[in-house]
């Protein structure tokens, strides 16, 4: 019965929406402005009516589950977590972690998957639900583009090293090979004890002084990075590492082509397979000796860290990171479920899979830790190192001192490839379908099959990686990193989703939307959040990184010339601005008093389905009353 009746409205709304005045502007009735509902213009059903085409929604509700864990659990949870924890006063670390997580990473977590699922658009178009901040669409865009582009290149890298596995003794586990220097030694004992960074300094890489050296950094350096001088140095193209690159794009290629139905099959793999190998990981690591003592240096609670400001910040920063927040992915992926999909209890889910993962994996990697330093008779600080040092240094040389050596090695570097694939295909599907959500699908940018719009975005993408497979290819990565999806770029597009969404649109509209969706409204602690809270966690961790801010360094020794932080700099203004630029633009653009302007960009800009779901009441108050004797169909854009 309620649905007859929704869609008698429906048909009711729809006849009075050819019959608004012709010239779209608001009308009075007694005295009170009443606003036309604003449809998205150039939609039309196959009879002609005006209307989207029916959207593709997810097989199965655990295709959405399985790729947000895909794409929101990645190798920041196995190589950035850990040591953060330990840095942090292990356990002690969990607490100021747990909080964040409660008042930043699950209320904006929520936000993003919600908004998508409520307005069936991707990541740009989404934000049709106050157009005049439709640039912070566009922002996500931008740095999801990045993301997709320098992101490849750690699986790039980790399937260069998965090929060297399959050899017996692995090729960085002994010197004498045509890319050691003299320099090099399997004595680990006899290297300079001081000596805990990444990667040791560059300006002395082809010094005969510079000191004993692993033949694991040299196999990094000089076998896989050819690491050249500078930025300004890039030197020539890896031919080996281009045919891993083309071998990975061709691989995210497939898994995307054909839309959420075949990318939800294919996640269930690229999900679940990671965890299997942790597991084994984790068996195996426990009881090689030192392990306990590692898992020991991983928890071990240090309640002096609570006070020191750099402890919250970093707990701040890797949630946002971890959760992939404000790149418009998840937004993307909301957007293909069924529109009474209970995405909130999906959040909670989500959130605890992602967290308990990055805990789950700190174990794993230090009790591995903790068996390299027993083995090379160092303090275990001497070893512990996060990102490419961890994948590519650290955990390659203890699988060195490991019985079976190859066959760890390929199944941690096959578990790395897996973990960051799914990532990566999942962000150039949120890219695709910003993209293409954009376009209706009547013009000709909209009327391109997908598979040639991927097509585009994959090539594009590889074309750009080909200055990462230089021999300077590295400061290039890093640049992209360091800028393009920094911390302050990410907060602040958090920041401003917050504040447009609870404060312009109106948090206690969007908690009724959602109850039209799931049934009840969600607890009045997420409009708090959306509201005050979140909003000045991202304020004071991005003023925390602003005033802290440092010039780009490699390795601690390298400083990137001026030019090459202006271009970094270029790289993440280029989606900071889109905000505010997109709202000037926008309000120069459109006529009429600055209120009126106001009132007329934050109307928001419906969807044909949404007017099944609305009660004819609540729609009414938003149309206008016609005029005697002026019927015309008005479809009113406010792109």
């Amino acid at each position: 019965l309620a649905r007859k009746l929704r869609r008698k409205a429906s048909t009711l709304v729809k006849f009075v929406l050819q019959t608004c005045t012709p010239s779209g502007g608001p009308a009075e009735e007694d005295g009170v402005v009443v606003r036309p509902l604003v449809v998205i213009p150039g939609l039309e059903d196959a009879e002609g009516r005006g209307g989207p085409p029916e959207r593709e929604t997810w097989t199965r509700q655990m295709d959405f589950i399985m790729s947000c864990v895909g794409f929101a659990v990645g190798l920041g949870n196995v190589w950035r977590f850990p040591y953060l924890c330990y840095k942090n006063g292990g356990g002690v670390f969990l607490i100021p972690y747990m909080l964040i997580v409660f008042i930043g990473g699950i209320p904006v977590f929520f936000l993003e998957i919600a908004l998508g699922q409520f307005m069936k658009q991707g990541g740009i178009s989404a934000w049709n639900i106050v157009p005049l901040f439709k640039g912070l669409g566009l922002a996500s865009m931008v740095i999801v583009f990045f993301c997709n582009t320098y992101y490849i290149m750690i699986l790039v890298w980790g399937l260069y090293f998965l090929l060297h596995s399959f050899s017996s003794p692995l090729p960085w586990a002994t010197c004498g090979h045509p890319w050691n220097s003299p320099n090099c030694t399997q004595d680990f004992r006899r290297a300079c004890p001081n000596r805990s960074s990444l990667l040791p300094p560059l300006t002395n890489l082809s010094t005969q002084g510079e000191g004993l050296r692993s033949p694991v950094i040299e196999f990094w350096e000089r076998k896989v990075l050819r690491l050249s001088g500078g930025l300004d140095e890039l030197g020539e193209v890896s031919v080996h590492m281009v045919l891993c690159l083309v071998a990975t794009w061709i691989f995210v290629y497939f898994c995307i082509w054909k839309g959420v139905k075949s990318t939800g099959k294919v996640v269930y793999f690229t999900a679940l397979f990671p965890y299997v190998v942790l597991v084994v990981l984790l068996a195996h690591g426990v009881t090689l000796p030192g392990a306990l003592d590692g898992i020991v240096y991983y928890l071990k609670p240090d309640w002096s860290k609570l006070w020191e400001a750099q402890v919250w910040i970093d707990a701040g920063t890797q949630i946002f990171f971890s959760y992939a927040i404000g790149l418009g992915a998840l937004t993307a992926l909301g957007s293909y479920n069924r529109f009474h999909n209970n995405c909130y209890q999906d959040t909670f889910v989500l959130a605890l899979i992602n967290s308990g993962t990055s805990f789950f994996a700190g174990f794993v990697v230090f009790s591995v830790l903790g068996f390299m330093a027993a083995e090379q008779g160092v303090d275990i600080s001497k070893v512990a190192e996060s990102g490419p040092g961890l994948a590519f240094i650290a955990y390659p040389k203890a699988v060195t001192l490991m019985p079976l050596a190859p066959l760890w090695a390929a199944l941690f570097f096959f578990m790395l490839l897996v973990l960051g694939l799914d990532s990566q295909f999942v962000g150039v599907e949120g890219f695709i379908t910003g993209i293409m959500d954009m376009f209706p699908p009547n013009s000709l940018a909209g009327s391109l099959r997908r598979e040639v719009v991927v097509a585009i975005c994959c090539i594009t993408c590889f074309f750009i990686d080909l200055s990462m497979v230089t021999e300077g290819g590295m400061y290039v990565f890093q640049l992209f990193d360091y800028y393009s999806a920094s911390g302050m770029t990410l907060l602040w597009q958090a920041f401003w989703e917050c504040v447009v969404l609870a404060w312009v649109y109106g948090a206690d509209r969007f908690m009724d939307d959602v109850a039209r969706m799931i049934g009840y409204r969600p607890l009045p602690y997420m409009k708090w959040c959306w509201s005050y809270v979140t909003p000045l966690v991202c304020v004071g961790i991005f003023l925390f990184h602003v005033v802290n801010y440092k010039p780009l360094t490699y390795n601690s020794s390298y400083v990137y010339p001026w030019w090459g932080e202006a271009l970094g700099w270029g790289l993440a203004l280029s989606s900071m601005l889109c905000i505010p630029v997109t709202v000037l633009y926008k309000l120069l653009r459109c006529k009429g008093s600055l209120r009126e302007r106001w009132q007329h960009l934050t109307a928001p800009v419906w969807g044909r389905h949404h007017l099944e779901y609305f009660a004819p009441e609540s729609e009414a108050k938003l149309l206008p009353m016609p005029g005697p004797g002026k019927a015309t169909l008005l479809f009113e854009s406010v792109m």
